[in-house]
């Protein structure tokens, strides 16, 4: 039984304040700043809980993040995928730790490769990885994280489309 007011958890609230934040934002680089946020506070919670792989992850989602404010550059995409890979080649021991590395690269896809819908489409992908990922964890803020996540990220894509203006026939 896990503690709900471990330091493990108490960041894993943090991460879910900021989770929430992010997915609400329809601006792409104010997501991208509350990710980074988000990330942070990932890396705390699951250094305290223990799940390595999950804090390399979340160290690469928060530099990607960081770096794709800066640059849409598919060779900087390719490099944090191949990132991504290379922590899992060298740190992951069973299937579930690849569950947030792949998650992460399809993060980092959608950051560099794509915008507006299509962006926050993959990261739901991304957010079932997560899901699964904190369940087998035992991160109770993590998987409530990701759980309102793939609710409001819903919401604002159903948001984000009604704004777009009707396209001439």
């Amino acid at each position: 039984m896990a503690d709900w007011f471990s330091p493990a958890q108490l960041f894993g609230y943090v991460a879910f304040v900021l989770g929430v934040g992010c997915f609400l934002q329809t601006d792409d680089r104010r997501f991208k700043w509350f990710m980074a946020g988000e990330c942070v506070a990932y890396v705390v919670h699951f250094a305290l809980l223990g799940n390595p792989t999950a804090v390399a992850s979340s160290l690469i989602s928060m530099t990607r993040s960081l770096l794709s404010l800066r640059t849409r550059s598919k060779w900087v995409a390719v490099a944090v995928v191949a990132a991504n890979i290379g922590f899992g080649l060298a740190i992951a021991r069973q299937p579930s730790d690849w569950l947030p590395l792949t998650a992460s690269c399809l993060g980092t896809i959608a950051l560099f490769t794509l915008q507006g819908v299509p962006m926050r489409l993959l990261m739901l992908c991304g957010t079932g990885l997560w899901i699964a990922n904190n369940l087998i964890a035992g991160s109770i803020g993590g998987t409530a994280l990701e759980i309102v996540i793939a609710v409001i990220n819903l919401t604002t894509i159903t948001r984000m489309l009604r704004q777009r203006p009707p396209e001439a026939a």
